[in-house]
């Protein structure tokens, strides 16, 4: 075994130990850290999440009910006219494009998956508008399914903060936490780091004294 991989090696363990003292501490203070998104169902959850890019969840929940009043399924938004469609998910922002996918999701739904959800990885990223990062909510949160975790900025950012990755780009992110996290804690932590985010964590000035993590962080800013 060379030098540098032993140092690797070191470096990894040392992570992972202070990874297991923020994950008590998280746990400690966010223990049923949660999907915001309201939904009844996986249908729901994935066009909510659809929605949610470049958006607020408190938005999204907001313009959610009237949507699902008038298309409660996939089969029915299938068969949605695009004007109508953007005119309801217009409060989200980006609503032509959003529209757009939404319909098109919809139908692919009614033709390959008899108009339900699939509950697999590859055949949610098979879907218009889907990405790694809505498939990982949908499974997560839907489907109890523990694949990959959600990284959005507020995930990728924090984990920037604590040392766990240098990376940029969520798919990179996420692959770095999921060497660090247990698979049991993996649906949980990315709801967790969102609080923490929304909270004492926040972008531009943290309020770090305020922080539960304050004397465990290494508080890498960007």
């Amino acid at each position: 075994m060379s030098d540098e991989t032993q140092r690797q090696g070191r470096e990894q363990h040392a992570k992972k130990k202070q990874a297991q003292k923020i994950l008590r501490i998280l746990k400690r203070v966010y223990p049923d850290a949660d999907c915001a998104l309201h939904h009844k169902n996986p249908f729901e959850l994935l066009v909510a999440t659809m929605l949610s890019a470049q958006s607020t969840d408190k938005q999204i929940n907001k313009l959610t009910p009237a949507l699902f009043a008038r298309f409660p399924d996939a089969r029915s938004m299938s068969k949605a006219s695009l004007p109508e469609l953007e005119k309801l998910v217009y409060s989200s922002g980006f609503y032509k494009n959003k529209a757009k996918n939404l319909l098109a999701m919809s139908k692919r739904l009614c033709e390959a998956y008899d108009c339900q959800v699939p509950d697999r990885m590859e055949d949610l990223l098979s879907l218009p508008g889907v990405a790694r990062k809505t498939a990982n909510v949908v499974l997560g949160n839907a489907f109890h399914k523990a694949v990959g975790i959600v990284v959005d900025t507020h995930v990728g950012r924090i984990a920037r903060r604590f040392g766990w990755t240098r990376e940029k780009d969520p798919v990179k992110v996420e692959k770095d936490l999921m060497a660090l996290i247990p698979k049991s804690k993996w649906i949980w932590i990315s709801h967790a780091l969102i609080h923490l985010g929304r909270g004492p964590c926040q972008a531009r000035k943290p309020h770090c004294m305020e922080c539960p993590l304050e004397k465990v962080c290494p508080k890498i800013l960007d």
